[in-house]
């Protein structure tokens, strides 16, 4: 083996860590190298606060990380505070609206405190990109833009796309990926991680390190996963995401809505030592659910919200601990009786979903609009599937 050739222990170790990923760039042995050199590599991921929660799809990458935590490698994880003010454009087909400083400050808070799910924090760095961009002149700007080319940065697709069908492209945003490139200059970092979707962000701060005369990142990328409608990435903004902090009974709930087609990629994403065996769809499906629950909340959480499936969508009956809703004396108009007592949006919403056959007590689906008190007392009242309330 000659002196440039990784060891084979750092081959081993590289390609462990690239396992599961789409890209690794320049290559698995250039990433042996860099563990071959040592000291313990700085692995970043650059996220921003756009929104406060944390979900599934998050901790796909956010889960790479935490395998470099365990192989001994320091983990850098950068709150985009000042990139947020820009947003990124990666799969836009529009310019983002920017947000304001109290939304961006609130929604890092929350993001970095649901990190720490998946993260150990005694091994992470956390760093905010405002600490180097709030305090730039000008000068150092324009440093950095002439270290780009207009010809780089509309290499990327969204931005030729938009350009060619004349939808705007703003000046900030041509600026987001030279920003986030600086990010890997401003903390050394020797392994940058992200989704696919932020290849060229990543790539570009290879070369942005390079013409800073520094050694250059190796970049992995991870898939994206689906959400529960298993058609689109999983997306607060869709509404097809399985949260950190839902509740138990909701993740368990959300997995068991996911098509059948994408439960081997979430397995593969999120549980790589799980592997799903050739069982009955429906029996894997409760097995990731719980799972998923486990993971954040512990196997009796797990457990406890498989029961509370079984006994509210499976079996169609009454949580254990469903509110009670105090009635008034005389009729009862129904509508007002779901927007008061289960919080449905609307009463046109209820009329709506009563003459769908949504709502409905114990002796069946209610029909009438207005009802004597006396009817509804000392009944369960549900609303779809996992709305119950007790009539007293």
């Amino acid at each position: 083996m000659s002196a440039s050739e990784p060891s084979t222990a750092a081959r081993d170790a590289a390609a462990a860590l690239a396992a599961r990923t789409v890209n690794c760039e320049p290559s698995v042995d250039a990433l042996a190298a860099k563990i071959d050199k040592g000291p313990p590599l700085r692995v970043k991921l650059g996220v921003d606060p756009t929104a406060p929660d944390i979900h599934l799809g998050h901790c796909v990458v956010l889960g790479k990380l935490r395998e470099f935590q365990d192989a001994g490698h320091t983990a850098v994880l950068v709150i985009g505070d000042w990139t947020a003010r820009v947003g990124d454009p990666s799969g836009r087909s529009s310019t983002r609206p920017m947000l304001s400083e109290q939304e961006i400050i609130a929604n890092a808070q929350t993001f970095r405190d649901q990190a720490f799910h998946i993260l150990d924090p005694a091994r992470t760095e956390v760093r905010a990109n405002g600490e180097w961009f709030g305090g730039m002149g000008l000068a150092p700007l324009f440093e950095l833009a002439s270290r780009a080319t207009i010809n780089q940065l509309l290499r990327r697709n969204d931005f030729a796309t938009r350009m060619d069908e004349d939808r705007p492209v703003s000046v900030l945003e041509l600026l987001y990926p030279l920003l986030q490139a600086y990010d890997s200059v401003a903390l050394a970092s020797d392994v940058e991680l992200g989704g696919t979707d932020q290849l060229f962000n990543l790539m570009l701060g290879r070369e942005i390190q390079a013409r800073y005369g520094m050694d250059q990142q190796v970049v992995l990328t991870l898939p994206i996963l689906a959400g529960t409608d298993g058609l689109q990435k999983m997306s607060k903004s869709l509404g097809n995401y399985i949260g950190v902090t839902d509740s138990p009974e909701e993740q368990f709930g959300k997995v068991m809505s996911i098509p059948d087609a994408v439960m081997p990629e979430y397995y593969r994403l999120m549980f790589p030592t799980e592997p799903m065996p050739e069982r009955h769809p429906g029996e894997e499906k409760r097995r990731l659910g719980r799972l998923v629950v486990a993971r954040f909340y512990g196997p009796d959480a797990a457990e406890a919200a498989e029961a509370h499936f079984n006994r509210v969508i499976r079996d169609r009956e009454a949580p254990i601990d469903a509110p009670e809703y105090r009635l008034p004396d005389g009729d009862v108009h129904v509508p007002a009786l779901l927007v008061d007592a289960l919080g449905i949006a609307s009463r046109s919403e209820a009329r709506r979903l009563i003459q769908q056959g949504g709502v409905a007590i114990e002796s069946g689906p209610i029909r009438d609009l207005d009802l004597p008190a006396d009817a509804l007392r000392g009944r369960v009242l549900r609303a779809g599937k996992r709305r119950f309330v007790r009539l007293v």
